[in-house]
């Protein structure tokens, strides 16, 4: 699977440079010129793994680009900025960023950052995961059940896989709610019972895969007859 990069940089000599990096070392960049942008092109497509973004960009900063994708998806983030002191680098990291760089920043750091997150990815993702009558590719997040496309959202695609990831074990909902939708989710707990209804009437048959675990949470179980 060839890694794509989302750089997103308004400067457009500076966004050369990280693109040209990024090809140098075996990724395909894909350009976004603003905050905007950034979001539209994340939410638009499913096969971004990772996100390089810069903070101060117009129509929406690198915070706020950081929020939303934090919203959705776990992809990793390598935050760009000339804030590089370390109030802002804790900050950075605090809401969510994998990494956080300042400018200017060293070739050799850049490429080793760029290179440790792309190995995170490469170990996470293989061709297929079978499990029971469900079939994953998690390279283009595709769910297929008896050769029918199940369409997921980034939330129920995340249970999904967090849910297979701990077969046979039980999540409590904190487990869940800090896993999937992050430790300062201010929501009520509840939405976790509203997503998983949702994803087992979504999985067909095979919901019941998703077991509730009276006072304790979820389990994944697949029963040993299943087909595999």
């Amino acid at each position: 699977m060839g890694i794509k990069v989302l750089i997103a940089e308004d400067d457009n000599v500076f966004r050369d440079l990280v693109c040209d990096i990024v090809k140098k070392e075996g990724y395909t960049p894909v350009e976004a010129c603003d905050g905007q942008e950034a979001i539209d092109i994340f939410f638009s497509r499913n096969d971004i793994d990772l996100v390089i973004l810069d903070v101060m960009m117009p129509v929406y900063d690198g915070w706020e680009v950081l929020k939303e994708i934090r919203e959705h998806s776990d992809a990793p983030v390598l935050m760009l900025t000339a804030l590089g002191d370390e109030k802002h680098e804790v900050l950075g990291l605090k809401n969510g960023a994998d990494e956080y760089i300042g400018k200017p920043f060293g070739y050799e750091v850049f490429v080793a950052r760029l290179n440790n997150q792309a190995k995170k990815i490469k170990r996470e993702v293989s061709n297929e995961l079978n499990v029971g009558k469900i079939k994953i590719n998690q390279g283009t997040h595709k769910v297929v059940i008896d050769d029918v496309d199940i369409k997921l959202n980034p939330k129920e695609y995340n249970l999904l896989i967090y849910f297979i990831k701990n077969m046979n074990t039980v999540l409590s909902r904190d487990q869940i709610l800090d896993k999937i939708w992050g430790y300062d989710f201010e929501g009520d707990v509840r939405t976790i019972d509203t997503h998983i209804k949702t994803l087992r009437a979504k999985l067909l048959l095979q919901g019941n895969y998703i077991k509730t675990v009276r006072g304790s949470g979820y389990m994944f179980e697949v029963e040993e007859n299943e087909d595999y």
